[in-house]
């Protein structure tokens, strides 16, 4: 580990850390955006960034392709809710030993401000609001362990995103996605319409994305 690695890692977090604090309070989610991913600068987290350092992906997937597991990874998940692998548990309908559940939808929020926050560090002038969209659309149909809600809220929300840019987005998730939390999520009757446009905005466009192997895991590009 070099300390030039170390401080470019530094770097890339902090940058990380402020693009999404900025979009969590847009939303109204201040708390949250003070808070977030604070344990990337934990020992175990901040030491394997650097160790790994790459600076066009995350380094936990380095450290999981030359160890085998990434230590950093199974640290971080377990102390950030945004992430949905925080909210896998034994499953109860006897289909699958592990199964996602229902996220309450400030963290399904803080999820979209993260995804946007990575897509934008490592594209950087690439970035497009369609960016997060394509990115997630390569991985969709291999996301079995998620909750089907908090995938059709992540698929609607980033879908949003790419048609309507970032201000109507958030706008969107404050008054009417965050207005009662504690709903039972029901798909919205523009649902489908939203999601066909924003594939057809993606393949029109599908430069705009990270590649499918830079992504650490399957819920974030930062982790």
């Amino acid at each position: 580990m070099s300390f030039e690695n170390g401080w470019k890692h530094l770097r890339t977090i902090n940058k990380h850390k402020m693009i999404v604090m900025l979009n969590c309070f847009h939303m109204g989610l201040i708390r949250q955006g003070l808070l977030h991913d604070l344990s990337k600068y934990s020992p175990v987290e901040f030491m394997a960034g650097a160790r790994y350092y790459q600076g066009n992906r995350s380094p936990n997937n380095k450290e999981r392709e030359v160890t085998g597991v990434s230590l950093s990874w199974l640290h971080h998940k377990g102390r950030n809710r945004h992430h949905f692998e925080y909210w896998i548990d034994y499953g109860l309908d006897g289909k699958t030993l592990l199964a996602g559940t229902p996220m309450p939808r400030r963290y399904v929020a803080e999820m979209i401000a993260d995804r946007i926050g990575a897509s934008r560090v490592y594209l950087k002038d690439a970035y497009a609001d369609v960016s997060p969209y394509i990115y997630l659309s390569k991985s969709l149909d291999r996301l079995w362990i998620i909750h089907p809600d908090v995938k059709e809220q992540l698929r609607y929300l980033l879908a949003r995103l790419a048609l309507y840019g970032q201000d109507e987005t958030f706008a969107y998730i404050r008054s009417d996605f965050l207005k009662d939390k504690n709903a039972v999520w029901k798909r919205p009757d523009d649902y489908d319409k939203i999601c066909r446009m924003a594939d057809r905005a993606a393949a029109a466009d599908p430069k705009a994305a990270l590649p499918i192997n830079q992504e650490a895991d399957s819920g974030s590009v930062m982790a």
